[in-house]
């Protein structure tokens, strides 16, 4: 069980955390246009990057952050996961200009929600997390926010991105 806090109250996140070594497990989420996408989809290196909500301040600064370092190298998929609506998601990406970036829902069945051990149980929302798998989807980097309001550390992640190109 994952022990993180909102603004330094306690929150509950249950599951096993993942580790760098393991076999990322699939997942299926859904996509802007309400089709269904997975892991098995992605191709080459990934990035996960798991955020609360695209309607709140630090996602929008991880989403955006992620999305311009990320895009531009070659062979890294990059997918934004969250369990806003996917006409949510679909909005806030036009309204920013990333209108090709993956952002995808995992509204209908918590799946990636309940395999990666990201659902906050009080809030029903994810929690703050990335994962980098390699090409094979082994877990390579991985880091769970103690704070979910706190950004992740990007170069870190980047690093372990750019590492396995």
């Amino acid at each position: 069980m994952l022990n993180i806090t909102f603004a330094g109250g306690p929150l509950t996140v249950n599951g096993t955390q993942l580790q760098v070594g393991d076999k990322a497990p699939n997942f299926n989420v859904t996509k802007n246009d309400l089709s269904s996408t997975s892991l098995s989809d992605l191709t080459g290196v990934k990035l996960l990057s798991v955020v609360p909500s695209l309607d709140t301040g630090v996602c929008q600064e991880q989403t955006k952050k992620f999305n311009k370092e990320v895009l531009s190298l070659k062979g890294v998929s990059l997918m934004t996961i969250s369990l806003d609506l996917p006409f949510a998601q679909a909005r806030w990406s036009a309204t920013e200009g990333l209108e090709s970036s993956l952002t995808v829902s995992d509204y209908q069945n918590r799946e990636f929600a309940t395999k990666y051990a990201v659902l906050i149980e009080e809030l029903k929302l994810l929690t703050r997390a990335v994962f980098v798998l390699d090409k094979d989807n082994n877990i390579k980097y991985v880091e769970y926010l103690k704070e979910i309001t706190d950004e992740p550390n990007y170069d870190a992640a980047l690093k372990a991105v750019k590492s396995l190109i």
